[in-house]
């Protein structure tokens, strides 16, 4: 299945045809998201890919999915030959002399887990954030990965105090899975219903034109970066984009920075070393430095929910119609439109909101979480792709991705048509890749080159004048 282009999406149009070598699922999503940017395509002979289930298997995310005391389970969609796809349409837009640096898809799905030496939990997320729940009339999903979420637990469940997943399930069980949700999301919980995967799932993205392109000499140059973001999703797409040539600031509060640097320090660095480090309060003077490096940049990444960034006086339109060629790309877990931009996301329970586990469920007997935080990695791969593809293009555009959509796109592409056709599509995957015994295969991560920059290291160089990063 092949999801219609998003509105005002002929990003590529301009571009002369772009060159796609290879043959199977990972090219022809590559092929699928090229087109939907606005590209014209031309497909040459090229090697064949790995099959869905070597590329699930060799991800590493087969070991880390299924119950702790059962086997590894495959995944219904090809959502590791999804992401090599991703990364292959990536590379068609890249400097000649970049393509190579970029890895596999797949091989980044699992880093996170590789380098905290993750494992399969069946209902529970690798990391232990997310948690499937069985409610009176259905499964749903919630992630509490802070303290202050376990401490919002009695009030989303006027409850008395709750401290364990288990008390947490006995506590929800007896009672209706939408007004739960509905609850949790109200109080800033990330929380979702384990449904079916829609019939026709929204776009992958969306972009809409607020400003002015740039001039044409700037479009083949590698863009400035200027990275908001936290966590996995933006600072991968920032990195890929990297990887190409870019040149990235990374811009955390000095009061709240990336949750991510109390987590694995290998992980952090993997995804932010070499970038350069601003730490800027979000007070009247840090505005102003603030909105300095939003006009410098190109392309600006943020994770937040629209109305954090507006209640600060950033607001995406206006900045992308203030600065010529500038692409804006957000990335959040629903949407900028309501009630959906109010809703807070993390990669696993994102992946449930598509639909992932109720599929687990329908194959296995039990709604599954695939993987580690899997709408993390795939949205971050996706809007390096469209954040380079509306720089290539002139910019001038607010583009949206979504942790939800972007798997559900990968769920939805090639999707056989019946029940039975999956049931059997799985079974047959299953098969291929515990004949390989690569079932066991646990996650890798590539090496650590560097180490990333102290917080607010940069602050000195960036705002006198432009200096190597660290």
């Amino acid at each position: 299945m092949h999801v219609p282009p998003a509105s005002d999406a002929g990003l590529l149009s301009a571009l002369p045809p772009l060159r796609l070598a290879g043959h199977g699922i990972a090219s022809d999503y590559a092929h699928a998201l090229l087109e939907s940017l606005g590209a014209r395509v031309t497909t040459v002979a090229g090697p064949e890919d790995l099959s869905a289930a070597i590329a699930w298997a060799q991800s590493g995310l087969m070991s880390l999915t299924g119950l702790a005391d059962g086997p590894a389970q495959m995944c219904p969609a090809p959502l590791a030959s999804c992401a090599d796809g991703a990364v292959r349409a990536l590379s068609c837009l890249a400097p000649l002399d970049a393509v190579g640096s970029l890895p596999a898809g797949r091989a980044l799905l699992g880093e996170r887990a590789a380098i905290a030496r993750l494992h399969r939990k069946g209902l529970m997320s690798p990391g232990g954030s997310c948690r499937l729940l069985a409610g009176a009339d259905g499964w749903f999903a919630v992630s509490l990965p802070r303290a202050a979420d376990w401490a919002d637990v009695p009030a989303w469940l006027e409850s008395g105090r709750i401290e364990s997943w288990d008390a947490l399930a006995s506590t929800v069980a007896a009672r209706a899975v939408e007004p739960l949700v509905e609850r949790a999301r109200l109080l800033g919980l990330a929380a979702c219903v384990s449904a079916p995967p829609a019939a026709v799932p929204r776009p992958w993205f969306s972009a809409a034109r607020h400003g002015p392109t740039a001039p044409i000499g700037t479009r083949v140059r590698p863009p400035r970066i200027v990275d908001l973001s936290s966590l996995w999703a933006g600072p991968l797409c920032s990195h890929l984009l990297q990887q190409l040539g870019g040149e990235v600031i990374k811009v955390e509060s000095p009061d709240r920075p990336d949750g991510a640097r109390r987590g694995p320090a290998d992980f952090f660095d993997l995804l932010n070393h070499r970038k350069r480090s601003v730490a800027i309060p979000f007070d009247g003077r840090g505005m102003e430095r603030l909105h300095a490096l939003l006009d410098w940049a190109d392309i600006v990444i943020e994770g937040s929910r629209p109305r954090a960034l507006r209640e600060r006086g950033i607001v995406a339109e206006q900045c992308v119609a203030r600065r010529p060629g500038l692409t804006w790309v957000s990335l959040t877990g629903y949407g900028r439109d309501e009630p959906g931009s109010d809703w807070v996301a993390f990669g696993d329970d994102g992946a449930v909101a598509a639909g992932l586990s109720s599929l687990m469920q329908q194959l296995t007997g039990a709604p599954l979480v695939c993987g580690d935080a899997l709408a993390d990695p795939l949205a971050g791969m996706h809007a390096a792709l469209a954040g380079l593809a509306s720089h290539r293009g002139g910019g001038g555009h607010l583009i949206e991705i979504t942790l939800r959509d972007v798997v559900a796109h990968g769920i939805a592409f090639g999707q056989p048509r019946t029940e039975a056709a999956m049931r059997e599509r799985w079974r047959a995957w299953t098969a291929e890749a515990r004949a390989l015994g690569l079932d066991a295969v646990r996650p890798a991560a590539r090496a650590v080159t560097g180490r990333a920059c102290p917080l607010g290291a940069d602050n000195d160089s960036v705002f006198r004048r432009p200096s190597r990063a660290c």
